[in-house]
């Protein structure tokens, strides 16, 4: 099981990165856009489902690495690590255009379980998405606790129930947050420097050797 200190360092963190401008929370804004809260809505829940696949690779390859070697465990963690780096500092030196133009797709309009189903699909082939969970939650792995591929399995739950309220959310009311954003043009600056912020903190966290 999860620790109390655990559940309450990775649930903000979960929050922010989940906020974060990118693929996902940008598609399920255009959608809702384009064709109506129920369908941005049901997307998005698609798209936080779509978490289970990569939490079921990262709880499994996590747990064969700290029972195989910890010395591959490390390498992971490194590796993670300067993923998350390389991450923040693309964030950081981004622009801020994420929300300018979110793209809205055209054409008929597809059944809900349809939509819940592409936004799925969408997320669980992502191979970027695979490689940041396995980023992403060994850094709050505790092997002394044991049982650490329940524990990448649970934080990654946390992160899909967290990401369908705020996808959800988010589709429901993408007409409104996409007007306002409009009338911002530095929103999109500023969320890219802190989630930048964030991704560089992780990273550095990841690799920090522990005392």
């Amino acid at each position: 099981m999860l620790t109390a200190t655990q559940f309450l360092t990775f649930l903000p963190a979960a929050i922010l990165i989940t906020l974060t401008p990118g693929p996902d929370n940008l598609m399920v804004l255009g959608l809702g856009m384009s064709q109506g809260r129920r369908q941005g809505m049901v997307f998005g829940l698609g798209c936080a489902s779509g978490c289970i696949t990569h939490t079921l690779l990262a709880a499994l390859g996590v747990s064969a690495l700290i029972a195989a070697s910890p010395t591959a465990f490390l390498l992971l963690k490194l590796a993670g690590g300067g993923y998350l780096i390389h991450l923040g500092w693309q964030a950081l030196r981004s622009r801020g255009q994420a929300f300018e133009q979110p793209a809205a797709p055209a054409g008929h309009s597809p059944s809900l379980l349809h939509l819940f189903l592409k936004g799925l699909f969408a997320n669980a082939i992502n191979p970027k998405v695979v490689m940041f969970f396995l980023a992403f939650l060994p850094q709050f792995v505790q092997p002394q606790q044991g049982q650490p591929g329940l524990q990448t399995l649970l934080l990654g739950l946390v992160f899909t129930l967290q990401a369908a309220v705020l996808f959800g959310m988010l589709g429901y009311g993408a007409g409104a947050i996409g007007r306002q954003l409009a009338r911002s043009p530095k929103a999109g600056l500023w969320l890219d420097r802190i989630a930048g912020s964030i991704f560089v903190a992780l990273g550095l966290r990841l690799i920090w050797p522990e005392r």
